[in-house]
């Protein structure tokens, strides 16, 4: 007869035994994932009521295509163009700007932006980019902590777009 504490022992050490090899199981290789901004379709849908004026944007690598857990971005803001103020519940955000110069949106107001500038704005800060020149704005953006912009928690300032 098998006491309790034998039973306890060999189901302690079946577990331990099945932990043990999901441990040694081979996992798959992670992939990686390439494509070219020729072949990424423009985002449709994008709404002036949710603060996308005029904005062409790419989700370069995503949940979607590559099934990341963020976003790589390009934008092309043309003269006027602009994403208003807004915030991301669920993520960070950052955006390079590699052409062009406009107004970064922030805080404190309006301020002055150009080639170079690297801008973050961590989950919860209100922040937006206006094209103010003549010419196209470039920027390559990203998303730390959403794969999408349903997962991002993207909201647009109660105030913007009035």
């Amino acid at each position: 007869m098998t006491s309790n504490l034998e039973k306890f022992g060999a189901a302690l050490g079946k577990a331990v035994k099945e932990t043990a090899k999901t441990w040694n199981d081979e996992k798959p290789d992670a992939k990686m994932y390439r494509t070219n901004m020729r072949d990424v379709p423009k985002v449709e849908g994008l709404k002036r009521e949710d603060g996308w004026i005029d904005m062409q944007v790419q989700f370069l690598i995503d949940k979607k295509s590559a099934g990341a857990d963020h976003v790589v971005g390009w934008t092309v803001l043309k003269p006027g163009a602009s994403h208003e103020n807004h915030r991301h519940h669920n993520c960070d955000e950052f955006f390079i700007v590699l052409k062009g110069k406009g107004h970064i949106i922030t805080e404190h107001g309006q301020e002055p932006s150009g080639e170079g500038d690297v801008v973050y704005s961590p989950r919860g800060c209100w922040h937006g980019f206006n094209n103010t020149s003549n010419e196209d704005v470039v920027l390559v953006w990203g998303w730390m902590g959403a794969g999408g912009i349903e997962a991002s928690g993207y909201q647009v300032h109660p105030e913007s777009h009035k």
